[in-house]
């Protein structure tokens, strides 16, 4: 079930969060478990955050920012390819019919296979130096194709 984040849930996210990420072997760790937390507090404080909640486990979650943004989508490891990401990303863009961005990792080759499947196209490349983690990124877009 899809559902919005409880103010509570950071620290559950958060988990999810440095799972999934810590899959990425070619990220350089930039921020504690804790940090990762209160960042979450903060986003589910002022973003949309949703979450796929299976009988009560929280097992992906997704962040919407502002009226074209899909800022994060994070699938628990072992549970990709259940359809849980399509199912959020199907989400996001009910929540945002005209459309959305979003940025992943030139290296992220899993998520980019994914969001290509699922009809959104690259429209820009990054060196690195627009994030953080200072790794090539490639921004994401969607949007509705017309009646």
């Amino acid at each position: 079930m899809i559902r919005r984040a409880h103010a509570g849930e950071s620290e559950i996210i958060a988990d999810v969060f440095e799972r999934s990420h810590s899959t990425q072997t070619f990220l350089p760790r930039v921020h504690t478990l804790d940090e990762w937390r209160e960042f979450f507090a903060q986003r589910i404080a002022q973003d949309d955050v949703w979450v796929w909640d299976e009988d009560g486990t929280v097992l992906a979650f997704m962040i919407l920012r502002g009226n074209d943004e899909l800022f994060h989508l994070y699938v628990e490891p072992s549970e990709t390819g259940r359809g849980i990401g399509t199912a959020l990303l199907d989400h996001a863009r009910r929540e945002l019919p005209g459309g959305f961005t979003l940025w992943t990792f030139q290296q992220n080759e899993g998520a980019r296979r994914f969001y290509e499947r699922h009809g959104l196209r690259a429209i820009a490349f990054g060196d690195g130096s627009g994030n953080e983690e200072g790794v090539p990124d490639v921004q994401y877009e969607w949007r509705p194709t017309p009646p």
